[in-house]
């Protein structure tokens, strides 16, 4: 019989509803395989027992000819969800034993509909990094490796690294992932994956850990297209303990896929042919734009002259919600707490000394001298007009195109290291990726291509607000065309 691991989500739930294969043999089959990859690092914590429960449960509904859409299909959670009695730390120190009492919309969601938590997927600490080098409990390493036969572990990406490399060497069905300024498509595009980032307010955010609210958003990385929509569909809905939840209906994302997009007007903007992308990339983006114009798609030269701002925008707006975000972690009610301190003062101050990490100071500073007074203005007030013409350049562009299509990350993976010690290169791996947090639109990456040392490289489509079905039938006919479906080779097993 096929290893059940080996199976996308899809199949594995056709399988699981035909009784080919038993939920608690599926989970067995993953926790295994988890088991035999402890040198990528991909999960901070595994929750067999608990699995083992959800799928036993699940079996006894798929028995009975019950079950939700997804019932008995094991998933990883990034460690950003909070989920009940469950360790859920944000890759941080600061959060050392944090065991909620609650659990997220998201992930209720999935259980409701018959996910199988395998556990708890590692992360850049409070989703700050690019590279998932910023967690307190490690680097995530990408399970794939350069063909010339290196062994330089590489970057999957950030900051749902855990998530992406998970994914790609089957240590969960699909994973849940957030996305604030590129965290779900960069991954992906770097470990071969789909990864989707939906319309600001169609998935809800409480009982996400917040990096920065107006931006954040919860997605899927998942095997393929198909297994992403049938995620998304489980992971969206309105929540009114939300207050920027949409009210409105959930489409199947899964019924558009393989219907025709002739007719369809793809944008293609010039202002991502940016300086120093690499070749590999600029003729993928035209293969890209041949695949949609064989798919009966209209190709329309765009422009979108404020995309130069969007990276100074974020890096004002995101570090400025997130310093108001953090203050919360304060060692009082929850988390780390300094062992020596002096007064309340010296507790706040030492707790969060010790427990956040470099580029977590980085950002905080960065955040409140944005905000502090006389720069206020200067900063924050300004970028927020910067952004609010970056979305109206985007409406203008949708009044005339369908989807926009550009690369997803500006390079394929890189070594572990290569650019922790330069944190503006660090922030330009999101070159592609930050305007549509900023103008609150649906993105997502797939997988298009290798470079020339065999390592995956992704292609995104933007679609207007809450039309991701439109979105994902680009996405499905990019992933036929491109036929860019290999696995890593298992150096870690």
């Amino acid at each position: 019989m096929t290893n059940p691991a080996d199976l996308t989500l899809a199949q594995l739930r056709d399988a699981l509803k035909a009784k080919d294969v038993s939920s608690l043999e599926a989970t067995d089959a993953y926790l295994t395989r988890i088991e035999k990859a402890k040198a990528l690092n991909a999960y901070v914590t595994v929750t067999a027992d608990k699995a083992r429960d959800m799928a036993k449960a699940s079996d006894a509904k798929l028995a009975k000819g019950e079950g939700g859409p997804i019932e008995g299909v094991p998933l990883g959670i990034k460690d950003l969800f909070c989920t009940e009695d469950v360790l859920t730390t944000a890759g941080s120190h600061i959060l050392d034993g944090f065991k909620p009492r609650y659990e997220s919309t998201v992930t209720s969601q999935l259980w409701r509909d018959g996910g199988v938590m395998l556990g708890k997927l590692n992360m850049d600490e409070f989703a700050m990094g690019s590279s998932n080098e910023t967690s307190f409990y490690g680097n995530v390493v990408n399970p794939w490796r350069r063909e010339d036969g290196g062994n330089t572990d590489l970057t999957p990406g950030g900051s749902s690294g855990g998530s992406s490399a998970s994914v790609a060497a089957r240590l969960c069905a699909a994973a849940t992932a957030t996305d604030t300024g590129g965290s779900i498509r960069q991954p992906a595009s770097l470990t071969n994956t789909v990864g989707v980032k939906p319309t600001y307010g169609r998935v809800s955010r409480w009982g996400v850990v917040a990096f920065a609210s107006s931006l954040d958003q919860a997605g899927p990385i998942a095997q393929d297209v198909r297994d992403a929509a049938i995620m998304l569909k489980s992971m969206a809905g309105h929540d009114p303990k939300d207050s920027t939840s949409v009210d409105r209906p959930v489409p199947d994302y899964e019924a558009v896929l393989g219907q025709s997009l002739k007719g369809l007007k793809i944008g293609v903007p010039k202002e991502y042919r940016v300086d120093g992308m690499p070749d590999e990339i600029e003729k993928l983006w035209a293969q890209g734009i041949e695949w949609m114009k064989d798919a009966g798609c209209e190709i329309v030269d765009i422009s979108l002259p404020m995309t130069k701002y969007a990276l100074p925008v974020y890096y004002i707006v995101a570090p400025a919600e997130a310093s108001s975000n953090l203050a919360r972690y304060d060692g009082v009610k929850y988390g780390l707490r300094a062992k020596e301190y002096t007064d309340i003062t010296s507790m706040y101050e030492e707790t969060r000394a010790e427990g956040f990490g470099d580029e977590v100071k980085r950002r905080i500073l960065i955040g409140t001298y944005v905000l502090s007074a006389g720069y206020y203005d200067a900063y924050y007030l300004r970028a927020q007009k910067v952004r609010k013409r970056i979305f109206d350049e985007f409406t203008d562009a949708f009044s005339k195109v369908d989807l926009i299509l550009t690369p997803s990350a500006p390079s394929a993976a890189f070594g572990l290291g290569e650019k922790t010690n330069d944190p503006v290169q660090m922030y330009l791996n999101d070159v592609f990726t930050v305007t549509a947090n900023l103008a609150g639109l649906p993105g997502a990456s797939v997988p298009a291509g290798y470079d020339r040392q065999g390592l995956p490289l992704g292609l995104q489509l933007l679609a207007k607000p809450f039309d991701e079905e439109t979105m994902f039938k680009g996405l499905f006919a990019l992933e036929q065309a491109a036929g860019a479906n290999k696995r890593p080779n298992e150096w870690w097993a």
